[in-house]
């Protein structure tokens, strides 16, 4: 799978998080708009939408095909080819895509992700591994092999999942 820069997380107030992912994905603007911002885009990486209605206030229900995930909510940013937002059930909070074009006009895009919600110190680990892998798999759907639900396996997000945990281990004391 496709190298995806780490997720970064801030912590407020406890139990608020935010989630923050960027990468330089080598395909044209158009082509990732439609696959983060389209009922028909959405299903090769992450999950189905239907209904989204692709304007601000528009509802929007995001069903997860490798569990019985389902969220409903609203369309709260909408700014074609460049912001895609949805704010849905507390779980799944605020999930944002934010799209510019790469540098060096080689025609990539910059993927600006973030994810605001609230949950426990171990759900918001689950949720960086989690938005890890839908990440390799959108950039793997960019390159024409979209996901097959039906062949999804918990091991990949549970080796991501104690990457990050890695990350946040204390580390040891140093005693000269």
């Amino acid at each position: 799978m496709s190298e995806i820069p780490r997720g970064r997380s801030e912590t407020h107030d406890g139990d608020a998080h935010l989630l923050r992912y960027v990468m330089d994905l080598p395909h044209p603007l158009p082509v990732v708009w439609a696959a983060v911002a389209s009922p028909e885009g959405l299903p090769g990486w992450l999950c189905e939408a239907d209904p989204l209605e692709p304007r601000l206030g528009g509802k929007v229900t995001l069903r997860w095909l490798n569990s019985d995930t389902e969220v409903s909510g609203r369309v709260t940013a909408w700014d074609p080819d460049v912001v895609a937002e949805y704010t849905v059930g507390p779980s799944h909070g605020r999930i944002r895509f934010h799209l510019e074009p790469g540098s060096g006009g080689d025609g990539s895009t910059v993927l600006r992700f973030t994810n605001e919600f609230r949950g426990s110190a171990e759900y918001r680990l689950d949720c960086l591994a989690g938005w890890h892998e839908h990440f390799e798999r959108l950039a793997a759907a960019l390159d024409g092999h979209p996901s097959d639900w039906r062949d999804w396996s918990p091991e990949r997000w549970r080796h991501l999942r104690e990457l990050y945990e890695r990350d946040e281990a204390p580390w040891p004391k140093w005693e000269p």
